[in-house]
Formats: structure tokens, C-alpha cells, sequence
């Protein structure tokens, strides 16, 4: 059995695939008191433990025979919609915890004919916890998931995508932001009357950094006569193009740089 292989079909999300081709007919797949006969029984456990979870596999020990494989795993579960209910605890969309397993493959032809699996509590002597954004599909659905949080004005929610240290400079008034309770001081005071949504066109990035090409919409919810842009009145928005880099650092956002991409639309109405 090629591990490397089977792991690749794993963390590519398509379980019918991987039950078909990595598992046998009469395959036994046991965890705890959960115990589960066949191809079918499984692929039915993993339509319903997938979902609204992308669960990946990060193997740290490997060890084989003929017949057998045994695996330590760090195992990421990274939720796609909000999982109140998810068995090793609750998730909301964009949120992820990681899960020490033990598993122990019996072999036959290549194929696994019987699964055990035990675990221990989350994020409980993993070797190194997954990180919240960087340049993987789970941490650039995290990302658009910190980018809602900031259209919707939740800032305790997008605060948490910041280290403590985070700096923003906001190139076209010239603020510059420092701390993550400063930077989400300054929002709240600003979404009292004027809401920032941000519309996301291009998205590049790595594990450190990550580069957007967004159109920030400013929309006044009360009279905003000295807003930092232009003077908005109730119901007015404007329309302003930017690039913008964020630094990461462990996985958050440790530095933000914003430039502007393009003119600032005049004031307007729906």
C-alpha cells in the first residue's frame, strides 16, 4: 500500500473515490463502539462526518509490513458551515481544531480490509496545530470567512484572525493602526456609522502572506460628516479599489498594508 498515495485521496475530499479504490469489498472500519461492515456503511459514515467538514490528514509516524500499517495522525478538521453539533466539539465556518489519532490499517492486495481508530481530546499533544490561514484551500476558505465577518461589522469575530502585535497602515488617509485591539477599537467607532464590505477579486497566497485585489464599499447607516474619506450623508456609498497585503505570522494576521488601486468613486445612492 502506497500511504503517500492513499493520503493524497484522503485530503482531496472525495470519499466515493477513496472507498472505491483504497478500501476492500468487505471492509471493517472500527472506532470506539462504532463499528461498520462494508464499503457502503462507511462511505455512509464519511458522507455524514464530512459534512460541512474538510477533514485532512498530516501522518507524523509511519509504520509498515506486509499486511499491516500503523499511523500516528494529526488530523485537521476545518468547517465549512457552521458545526455547533461536530463530535470533537463545536465549529463555526472558517474555525478548525486538530485531533491526535492512532490507527491501525489491516492490509489485503493493497487495499484496507479492517480500520481501527482511537483518538485523544483535541488539540491534545498534536505535534503542531494547524494554522488559521496561509495558502491551503482550508486556510483560503478561512480567510473569506474572516473577509464576511469584517463586511458583516463582527468584530470580535475578525479580531480573532490578528496577532496581539498587528499593524495596519492604511495607505490612502495615512492611519496607521496598531494592535489588535486597536485596530478593532477603530472599526467599531467607524461602523457606528459608516459599514466597510469588502468584495474579493483575486486572492494570492502562502503560508506567509497573502495578497487581495478588493473593492472596499463604504455605505453610511447614520450621517457621516467627517468620515475619514469623504463626507457621507444616510444611505450614501462609495466605491474604493485596493490592493492589499497581509503579513502572516503563525497562521494570523500580523501586518496589513493598503494601497489604493484605483480612483475613489463619487457618492451615490441604490
Amino acid at each position: 500500500m502506497d500511504y503517500q498515495r492513499y493520503i493524497q485521496a484522503f485530503n482531496s475530499g472525495d470519499d466515493a473515490r477513496l472507498v472505491e479504490e483504497w478500501f476492500t469489498e468487505d471492509c471493517i472500519f472500527q472506532s470506539g463502539p462504532r463499528l461498520l461492515r462494508g464499503r457502503a456503511a462507511l462511505l455512509e459514515f464519511l458522507n455524514w462526518a464530512h459534512d460541512g467538514i474538510r477533514e485532512v490528514i498530516r501522518a507524523q509516524t509511519v509504520v509498515q509490513d506486509e499486511s499491516h500499517l500503523f499511523a500516528e495522525i494529526d488530523m485537521d478538521f476545518h468547517a465549512t458551515r457552521d458545526r455547533p453539533d461536530f463530535v470533537f466539539g463545536a465549529l463555526r465556518r472558517g474555525e478548525f481544531l486538530t485531533v491526535k489519532f492512532f490507527v491501525l490499517y489491516r492490509l489485503r492486495a493493497g487495499k484496507v480490509a479492517h480500520l481501527k481508530a482511537s483518538t485523544w481530546p483535541p488539540n491534545v499533544g498534536v505535534s503542531k496545530p494547524a494554522v488559521r490561514l496561509g495558502g491551503s484551500l482550508e486556510q483560503r476558505q478561512a480567510f473569506m470567512e474572516y473577509t464576511r465577518a469584517f463586511s458583516n461589522a463582527d468584530c470580535e469575530r475578525f479580531g480573532e484572525y490578528y496577532t496581539d502585535d498587528v499593524i495596519c497602515s492604511l495607505g490612502g488617509p495615512g492611519i496607521v493602526l496598531r494592535g489588535k485591539d486597536g485596530i478593532v477599537e477603530f472599526y467599531r467607532e467607524m461602523f457606528k456609522t459608516v459599514r466597510e464590505s469588502l468584495t474579493l477579486h483575486q486572492l494570492i497566497a502562502d503560508d506567509t502572506g497573502i495578497a487581495a485585489d478588493i473593492t472596499s464599499q463604504f455605505t453610511a447607516i447614520e450621517d457621516a460628516p467627517s468620515f475619514v474619506i469623504t463626507p457621507l450623508k444616510k444611505g450614501e456609498f462609495i466605491q474604493v479599489p485596493v490592493f492589499v497585503h497581509y503579513e502572516l505570522r503563525d497562521g494570523r494576521i500580523a501586518r496589513i498594508k493598503v494601497a489604493r488601486a484605483g480612483p475613489v468613486s463619487a457618492p451615490q445612492r441604490r
